[in-house]
């Protein structure tokens, strides 16, 4: 009898233990896909439109859908666009704030106990920075795979790019005198085709200023100006269209490509290339 009770209960487990294995494994928890994104930077604006659905975005900032400040201004319309308030994002109730970084927010601190999901974003001046940012905020937004195709599609525009600058010497010249220096993003740019930025060679800090007087010593191959200063507008535009500049050639670039590291990094060093060898009557 105990030989029978021993045999019953082996079958017993035997048969407990195929039941297991014909059972479906327990399906994984599917990653958690923020439905109501805020963004409170104007970079940060650029990533979540360019990988996150339209439906998930619930606010921006102010300058989304401002098409000289932002690549992406156009998928930003209609989308909130929000002032930097404490009572707009907690009406909200976001399941996402970004921003670079997010935690440093006026408006967060200012808000309650209760606490968001942040995603603080470092600010990208090289072109790696721009990839690692599109890859954290795919992730965040919960579209990994976004991410890995933008950096793709990124890389496949900027293969073979040639370098037409040849080491010759540019500079990044803004309203009212303002050049942009080195250990920045159009630093990278101009290098990554093949010129010289000026306030390198000059010792300059990452914005310094510079008088049309020293501009004009210092002998730049080219001036590379914000296209919306290409017509003055006003006393800031004005000195960029002094006499003394006009023989020294330009490249035009609008700000919207440049003042953030975006996806438009690609448009930016494609056209700097391109606007290089018309200027070289087209030799490359």
């Amino acid at each position: 009898m105990r030989r029978l009770g021993l045999a019953a209960a082996a079958a017993l487990l035997g048969a407990a233990g195929l039941l297991w294995a014909a059972s479906p494994a327990p399906r994984a928890k599917a990653p958690r896909v923020p439905q109501r994104i805020v963004s409170i930077n104007l970079c940060a604006d650029q990533l979540v439109l360019a990988l996150a659905d339209k439906g998930q975005i619930a606010g921006l900032t102010k300058n989304a859908t401002d098409a000289e400040m932002s690549g992406e201004a156009a998928k930003a319309q209609g989308i909130p666009q929000l002032s930097n308030s404490a009572e707009q994002i907690l009406a909200i109730e976001p399941d996402l704030i970004v921003g670079m970084p997010a935690s440093r927010s006026a408006a967060l601190s200012a808000l309650p106990e209760q606490t968001y999901p942040l995603l603080d974003l470092d600010t990208a001046n090289t072109l790696g920075g721009i990839y690692a940012s599109i890859r954290q905020t795919a992730v965040a937004i919960g579209h990994p795979e976004r991410g890995d195709a933008l950096v793709a599609r990124m890389e496949g525009e900027l293969a073979g790019l040639p370098k037409p600058g040849r080491g010759r010497v540019a500079a990044y010249y803004q309203r009212r005198g303002y050049m942009t220096g080195t250990g920045t993003l159009i630093d990278e740019l101009m290098m990554r085709v093949g010129l010289v930025n000026l306030a390198g060679k000059l010792g300059k800090p990452p914005l310094s200023q510079l008088s049309i007087e020293e501009m004009v010593a210092a002998q730049p191959d080219y001036l590379i100006v914000e296209s919306a200063t290409d017509k003055v507008t006003d006393q800031g535009s004005e000195m960029l269209h002094h006499p003394a500049l006009k023989d020294i050639p330009r490249i035009s670039m609008p700000q919207a490509w440049t003042v953030c590291g975006s996806p438009a990094y690609t448009q930016a060093a494609r056209s700097m290339a391109a606007q290089i060898v018309r200027l070289d009557g087209g030799r490359s």
